[in-house]
């Protein structure tokens, strides 16, 4: 089934594309002016780590922190494969899974689960982070990271791993790929689900990158559903609009960064590649494909390339979704026609559970940069004051619910950073819960977030409702279903009441000065794990 037609000899030359004057015949993705060069060299200089280059290097990484277990066992991809990650993920801190010995395979595929699943360690060590950084700490690190964006470069076709392998037109046979059918109620097998797509804006040349799900069809037929408002819909039309069909780059075999990013909101202007970048910490390797002008990951491990062209519908789902049930019913939805399938020698597949926490693959990661992404956009909104963010994985794999906290400073404070927060672009799409809470509550801490809610907030005047907002085809509470592209949020303020601070009863809170005695002497009395960090002191003297 495979030909082996590329031998890597050599390691990548790096060539930044950025600052080279290519032709203006060129591909998009060279133009200079689309790709956005650092925007804070100040940040890359004092931030020396970077994270893995993809995804071997990554795993190498989690295997050496403790985090990857190679199960060589046969494992069979229908349903089993999938039944094993579940309830291996049902604890918060499981390793991820590779899969080394499928079942009726011939391909030499491995699969990996559970990549990142609810482990903070393997997020912070995809991007370079300290990975015993609490979670506030984390999400500000990311903020920061965040900051710095870094231009895609381009490597010799010939050099790049993902060509060890590249078969062309009717070479190609996806249906001899081991593909899982995850749940026993899915509408077929689902090639892409640890993904990313690249789909192209006619108009400005700006790449997108997305996370679609994708169900495998037939030997060169892979579905291609997007939710409503995705930039990869929305270029996808664009492109119809003109009579052309839509190109499409697909790779089945990522590392995590390309992954997590693909799953954020960013402006339509935003291209992802140079986010990708910032976050690892050194700039992703691209490479020209064989079939289409759009480039391809250089160091991914499956690829495909194709064209989706209008009125090209297969039926497509039902799918497990992040929510926890089955995402919307069977539907016609567009097809990628594969044109070309470049592969790595004995490639390995990153297959994405999606499920209720603690078993979703979008889970604590996305908690982290969804957090600090909202947060970015209040600072930007001017909103002050704000303590923390955070979105729980819990709630819809993130999605749910996002609580702030914030120092009170006016009237009218809290209602502000709740409407700004339910309305911001990180975070509008399908949150249907936003709380607010005082300084003295840690959003991530949920126990302290239900206190507050339950002694601070008073439901018949705390609760604001927006209806008529964006929300996606995949909540199962709409019914009927059309409604699903309009949701509703509730805006909860669980903050003492801004007029009453004054009168408000006070926390019982530990006094400073006893709190820093009994850390000092938690060894000497003996005291289990490490003191906690308390949100919230007394600074009464006597």
């Amino acid at each position: 089934m495979v030909l082996p037609l590329n031998t890597i000899r050599q390691q990548p030359q790096r060539k930044v594309c950025a600052p080279i004057p290519f032709a203006s015949n060129g591909p998009a993705w060279q133009n200079p002016s689309m790709i956005e060069t650092d925007k804070t060299p100040s940040a890359a200089a004092t931030d020396n780590q970077r994270g893995p280059r993809d995804l071997r290097e990554w795993m190498d990484a989690i295997e050496a922190d403790g985090s990857l277990l190679r199960v060589s066992a046969p494992i069979n991809v229908q349903e089993e494969l999938a039944a094993a990650t579940y309830m291996v993920a049902q604890e918060e801190n499981s390793p991820a899974l590779l899969f080394e010995n499928i079942e009726n395979d011939n391909s030499g595929i491995r699969i990996l689960s559970n990549m990142l699943g609810a482990s903070k360690r393997r997020y912070a060590l995809a991007v370079g982070l300290d990975p015993n950084l609490a979670t506030r700490e984390l999400i500000l690190a990311t903020r920061e990271r965040s900051k710095r964006t870094l231009a895609p470069v381009e490597v010799p076709a010939n050099t790049a791993p993902v060509n060890e392998i590249i078969l062309t037109d009717d070479e190609i046979d996806l249906t001899k790929l081991p593909v899982p059918h995850f749940w026993p109620r899915d509408g077929g097998k689902y090639i892409g689900t640890g993904d990313i797509t690249f789909t192209k804006d006619p108009e400005s040349g700006r790449i997108n990158v997305g996370c679609y799900r994708q169900m495998l069809h037939g030997p060169r037929r892979v579905g291609m559903y997007c939710s409503p408002g995705k930039h990869g819909l929305l270029d996808r039309e664009a492109w119809w609009r003109r009579g052309e069909d839509c190109e499409v780059v697909v790779a089945y075999g990522i590392d995590p960064v390309p992954f997590m990013v693909a799953a954020q909101s960013y402006g339509s202007d935003v291209s992802e590649l140079d986010i990708i970048g910032g976050l690892v910490g050194s700039p992703m390797e691209l490479t020209e494909g064989v079939a289409t002008s759009l480039p391809i990951p250089a160091r991914a491990e499956i690829v495909i390339e194709g064209t989706v062209s209008k009125g090209d519908l297969e039926m497509e789902g039902p799918l497990g979704e992040f929510t926890g049930y089955y995402g919307r019913p069977e539907s016609p939805q567009p097809v990628i026609e594969v044109k070309a399938l470049h592969m790595r020698k004995q490639p390995i597949m990153t297959a994405a559970l999606m499920a209720d926490y603690p078993a979703c693959e979008i889970g604590t990661y996305y908690a982290v940069m969804r957090s600090a992404a909202i947060w970015d956009d209040l600072e930007r909104f001017g909103i002050p004051g704000v303590q923390a963010v955070y979105c729980h994985p819990a709630a819809a794999s993130s999605w749910g619910m996002t609580v702030v906290s914030i120092k009170q400073q006016y009237a009218g404070h809290i209602a502000q950073t709740l409407s700004a927060a339910a309305q911001c672009p990180a975070g509008s799409y399908f949150t249907k819960w936003i709380i607010a809470v005082d300084e003295d509550v840690d959003p991530t801490e949920i126990n302290q977030v239900l206190w507050a809610l339950s002694t601070r907030s008073n439901p018949t005047d705390d609760i604001d409702i927006q209806n008529k907002t964006w929300s996606t085809g995949l909540d199962p509470s709409q019914f009927p279903p059309e409604n699903r592209p309009y949701g509703s949020k509730a805006l909860i303020d669980a903050c003492k009441p801004h007029k009453h601070l004054a009168e408000f009863p006070v926390r019982t809170m530990i006094r400073r000065p006893v709190h820093d005695r009994v850390v000092a002497r938690w060894e000497e009395m003996n005291l289990p794990g490490q003191p906690p960090k308390l949100s919230a002191l007394d600074d009464i003297e006597n």
